[in-house]
């Protein structure tokens, strides 16, 4: 993983010491919260609904278990022992004082860790493939230019001042995992017919208020030109993207407004005028950067097969873990970990301490110091031996983090919503629970097979309702909370936005509602392998509807 520099160490320092006189400042009175607003917004720290909360920036999801223990660290001290990973691959603490921010970043530094461009409107913390450089079907590592996207972006004078927060997303596979289509940008790696490395860009997708698609507008872009085309769009958004109503900033509405082939025309001028200047990658940076993500020098283990064939028989409950949480490896005798941060009737994306701590052991012993974070809130070891595996389930058992659910029904995203969030108008973790507990049984789950489902607190959409294969929003009406829900989202390859289905339901009826749904599915599927989203597609939202409202289902519509 890609380790800081002389300019990385001082920069990040003197920004620490730099905050530190700017709440000063604040808590003695001298600077007023309007001034201090942009301030610490640019700092990562937000003022929530009982308290501040800090989001801690992990770029593109990867990080070791030095700094793990530091987050475990943060959260014991200075936070009341958890810490929530998000869908932008960060963490937040809900209730750090504000006296104790600047230490908290101090001690950040000293891991090389920050929480720089977390917040407001600039180039956010850039995501990606939390399989990357592991995934049998990836062309290639997309964290290198995760790295070259961060190093560029980083406190750029152009665009630290967008219309609004801007976010880029990278995946190396077919498969995608970055979920790029809902981004400010998506970038797919690919090879073209000589072999040669580049991307498939996508522009203008997103979720909140206005969920829309991103649309291709490069087939092909060398990997060379990766800066001066970024900086091209950049450019074009920064001129023309509408700063009169922060409903109608995102790149997304430009898109939409200016129509994509005018503005990819628009972005084809602009990089024309760029593409020959330092802005174009050398091929020795990229591959000096490339060398911090090479793969870790992995030994043979073929005993692997053999003890895990063993051990499966000997135990049901690893053996459900090994089949919903373990993915193959490019290397036949690993296998890429996901640790479920949902366990049954849990709070989706929290970690206490202790947990962050032993997963940081975990780490350090069998996967290779080596940590992702999941966009869907969850945390990987992307690099096991199978003759580990045993020893990694029994580490996780210890701690609770054993669920064998990952991409089941119970596999739920939340945002934190109205416990925590001034923006929320209802919650969205007591309600993730509760369809955790009802839908926790084991061989349920694996009958339902995979169903993604997505909770948002409110229309910013940070629980990524618009692509859950069953979507909650929450809304308020009348002063009292009620939940839209959609089908039919995917974030993948094949993105589609979810659609409405009907009018809301009360907190308490929509575990019965979702009971429905799912109830409504079995019924429909062609047979036990065909997946809730593809049933959907099939057959529409109308059974659905019917099931939900009843004959009158089209009006209530």
């Amino acid at each position: 993983m890609y380790r800081y520099d002389e300019f990385d160490h001082a920069f990040v320092s003197d920004r620490v010491e730099q905050f530190r006189d700017q709440v000063t400042r604040r808590l003695s009175g001298e600077l007023a919260e309007d001034a201090f607003k942009p301030l610490r917004l640019m700092n990562g720290v937000y003022l929530q609904l009982h308290a501040y909360m800090l989001r801690v920036a992990i770029p593109y999801g990867t990080l070791n278990s030095r700094q793990m223990r530091m987050l475990a660290h943060i959260a014991r001290k200075y936070d009341r022992g958890y810490g929530h990973f998000t869908t932008r691959q960060n963490i937040q603490y809900n209730w750090p004082s504000l006296s104790d921010t600047p230490d908290i970043l101090a001690e950040l530094a000293s891991v090389e860790m920050h929480a720089l461009q977390t917040s407001g409107n600039c180039i956010r913390n850039v995501t990606a493939d939390h399989f990357a450089g592991a995934a049998a079907d990836e062309v290639a590592d997309p964290r290198p230019y995760a790295e070259i996207l961060r190093q560029w972006s980083s406190v750029h004078p152009e665009f630290s001042f967008l219309p609004r927060k801007f976010k880029i997303a990278v995946t190396g596979a077919e498969r995608d995992r970055a979920a790029i289509q809902v981004h400010d940008i998506g970038l797919h790696l690919k090879k073209n017919e000589a072999g040669e490395i580049g991307f498939a860009v996508y522009v203008g997708g997103g979720q909140g208020r206005t969920p829309m698609i991103a649309k291709k507008i490069k087939d092909f872009l060398p990997e060379a030109d990766l800066l001066s085309y970024t900086t091209a769009i950049m450019r074009v958004y920064n001129l023309h993207g509408r700063r009169d109503n922060k409903y109608k900033a995102r790149i997304k509405i430009l898109v939409h407004e200016t129509g994509v082939e005018e503005l990819a025309g628009q972005v084809e001028q602009e990089f024309l005028q760029l593409k020959n200047t330092e802005l174009k990658l050398p091929e020795a940076d990229i591959q000096a950067i490339s060398t911090y993500f090479a793969l870790p020098e992995l030994a043979q283990r073929p005993e692997g097969w053999a003890n895990l064939a063993g051990w499966k028989k000997a135990d049901a409950e690893f053996a459900r873990w090994v089949h919903q949480n373990v993915q193959p490896h490019k290397n036949p005798d690993y296998g890429m970990v996901t640790i479920s941060l949902k366990p049954i009737g849990g709070i989706p994306g929290d970690a206490t301490d202790v947990q962050m701590d032993a997963i940081a052991d975990l780490a350090e012993e069998y996967a290779f110091d080596e940590i992702r974070i999941s966009h869907e809130q969850n945390i990987i070891f992307p690099h096991v031996a199978l003759a580990d595996l045993e020893a990694v389930y029994r580490g996780l058992v210890s701690i609770g983090l054993a669920t064998a659910n990952a991409g089941l029904i119970t596999d739920i995203i939340a945002c934190p919503g109205l416990d925590y969030c001034a923006l929320a108008n209802a919650r969205s973790i007591p309600l993730s629970q509760e369809i955790s507990t009802r839908f926790g049984d084991p061989e349920r789950q694996a009958n339902i097979g995979e169903l993604k489902i997505k909770i948002s607190g409110c229309i910013n959409a940070c629980g990524h309702h618009h692509v859950g294969h069953i979507g909650l929003l929450g809304v308020e009406k009348k002063g009292a909370e009620l939940y839209q829900i959609t089908l039919g989202g995917s974030g993948d390859e094949n993105t589609s936005i979810g659609e409405i289905i009907g009018r809301g339901f009360e907190p308490e009826k929509v575990t019965d509602a979702i009971e429905t749904i799912v109830e409504t599915y079995l019924g429909l599927r062609l047979d036990a392998g065909e997946k809730f989203l593809d049933a959907y597609r099939r057959v529409g939202p109308q059974p659905f509807k019917e099931a939900l409202y009843g004959n009158g289902a089209q009006a209530a519509a």
